[in-house]
C-alpha cells in the first residue's frame, strides 16, 4: 500500500516536472539565460547513435528512450530514469524511441563538482566510499532531488527570483542528489584524495593533452599513483581503459571536426594527433561502423553545445 502510494506520488510529480519542462523548452531563448547549467534537449526522430563526451551531469529521460555506451558499460534509459555522470566520458548515445507526436525529451543540469567537494565538511564523516559504483550512474528518478529540481525550472520567468534563489535550490539538488541512491561515485568524489578524484585529475590530463602522445606512467604520475592501480582504478570507474579512452575522445573530436565541410579525413586526423590517416581511417571505422569520409559536412546534434567538451 504504502509503496503504491510513494509510486503514484512519483508519477504525479513526474507529469508536473514534464509540464514544467515543456514550458521552459517552449520558451527557451528568452528563459535559458536565467537557468545556468540547465538544458531541455528534444528531438523528434530516432538516431543510430551520436559520439558525445558528457560533461558531470544529471539526466532524467522525460519522453521517449535512449542507450549509452562506455566501454564496456551500456545503459537503457526509459521514461523516469536520471543518468547521473560523475566524469567527463566518451559515450556513444542512441535514441530508440521519438517521434513528431511524442520526441524524446529529457531535462539536464550540470553539476558542479567544485560544489559538491564543498560539502565535505559537512557530510564527510557521516558517508563512508561506496563500492562498485563507477562514472555511469542510472536509476529511476528520486523525490528528493526531482523535488528541488522543480523548484528551480519554477524560477525560469523571474531572472531576480533565479538569481537570489537559484543557487541555494542548486546546492540543494547537489547535496540531495549525493545522498541518492545514483549518488555513490559523488560521494567518492568528496574527497580530493579519493581515487575517485586522482583518476578525474588523470582525465582532465588527457582531455587538455588528447592529440599528444601520452603513456600510462605518465597519466598515473599525475594521479599520483603507480601505473598498475591507476590502470585498474580508472577502468573500474570508468568502464575503460586510459588510452582508450583517449582514442575515444580523438575520435569524438575527429568526428566534430569532419562535421565542418573545411575539414577533409586527413586534415582532421592529424589535428586529432593520428600520425597516419590510414590508422585512423581504421580505429574510426571499428567505432563508429562506418568510414570517416561518410561523416564529411554531416550534421551534428544541437545537444553536442552542452554535452561535449572540446579540450
Amino acid at each position: 500500500m504504502l509503496l503504491g502510494f510513494v509510486l503514484k506520488g512519483l508519477e504525479m510529480e513526474l507529469t508536473q516536472f514534464t509540464r514544467l519542462c515543456r514550458h521552459y523548452a517552449a520558451y527557451a531563448d528568452e528563459t535559458s539565460q536565467n537557468l545556468p547549467g540547465f538544458f531541455i534537449f528534444h528531438q523528434e526522430t530516432t538516431s543510430s547513435f551520436e559520439a558525445f563526451v558528457y560533461q558531470p551531469v544529471i539526466c532524467l529521460v522525460l519522453q521517449g528512450s535512449k542507450v549509452t555506451t562506455i566501454g564496456d558499460q551500456c545503459v537503457e534509459l526509459q521514461v523516469g530514469d536520471a543518468l547521473l555522470v560523475s566524469h567527463d566520458l566518451p559515450v556513444i548515445s542512441t535514441i530508440t524511441k521519438a517521434s513528431t507526436k511524442e520526441p524524446y525529451l529529457a531535462a539536464i543540469l550540470s553539476l558542479d563538482l567544485g560544489l559538491v567537494r564543498s560539502l565535505y565538511q559537512q557530510i564527510g564523516d557521516t558517508v563512508g566510499p561506496a563500492t562498485n559504483v563507477r562514472s555511469l550512474s542510472t536509476g529511476p528518478a528520486d523525490p528528493t532531488w526531482l523535488e528541488p529540481l522543480g523548484r528551480y525550472i519554477a524560477l525560469m520567468d523571474s531572472s531576480i527570483d533565479a538569481q537570489v534563489l537559484g543557487p541555494s535550490i542548486v546546492r540543494e539538488i547537489h547535496y540531495r542528489l549525493l545522498m541518492s541512491p545514483i549518488g555513490g561515485m559523488l560521494r567518492n568524489l568528496l574527497s580530493v584524495d579519493s581515487h575517485a578524484s586522482r583518476v578525474a585529475k588523470a582525465i582532465q590530463r588527457i582531455k587538455a593533452e588528447f592529440s599528444f602522445s601520452l603513456s600510462v606512467a605518465e597519466l598515473a604520475g599525475t594521479a599520483g599513483m603507480s601505473s598498475s592501480s591507476f590502470h585498474d582504478h580508472f577502468k573500474s570507474i570508468t568502464g575503460t581503459t586510459p588510452l582508450q579512452y583517449q582514442k575515444d575522445l580523438r575520435l569524438v573530436e575527429a568526428r566534430t571536426l569532419l562535421a565542418d565541410a573545411n575539414h577533409s579525413v586527413s586534415s582532421a586526423a592529424f589535428a586529432v594527433g593520428y600520425e597516419s590517416p590510414t590508422h585512423f581511417s581504421r580505429d574510426y571505422s571499428r567505432k563508429f561502423g562506418s568510414p570517416p569520409s561518410r561523416d564529411v559536412g554531416t550534421v551534428i546534434s544541437e545537444a553536442r553545445s552542452v554535452l561535449t567538451i572540446t579540450a
